[in-house]
């Protein structure tokens, strides 16, 4: 796996990946983490598609899944050590 682009964002890290004729987009928050697999068959115009892929509407559901998935590792983790 190799990285082949990153970019910026104010509330998260992208990291865009290559490996085994798909792409990899990782978005990182903290200790949390998503990540999306699309094969390069399914783009025209390579890693440029996926930068387009990663519109405003997309991001906004990253930032609303970081939410939800913070608060049920909180939740979790508060009912094992209480």
């Amino acid at each position: 796996m190799r990285i082949i682009a990153e970019l910026p964002h104010p509330d998260f890290k992208i990291s865009i990946f290559s490996m085994n004729q798909k792409f990899i987009v990782k978005i990182e928050k903290g200790v949390l983490e998503q990540a999306y697999k699309i094969p390069e068959m399914d783009l025209t115009d390579g890693v440029n598609s996926v930068f387009e892929l990663l519109d405003e509407a997309f991001l906004l559901t990253v930032t609303a899944r970081f939410v939800e998935m913070n608060k049920d590792f909180k939740d979790t983790y508060y009912r094992y050590n209480y």
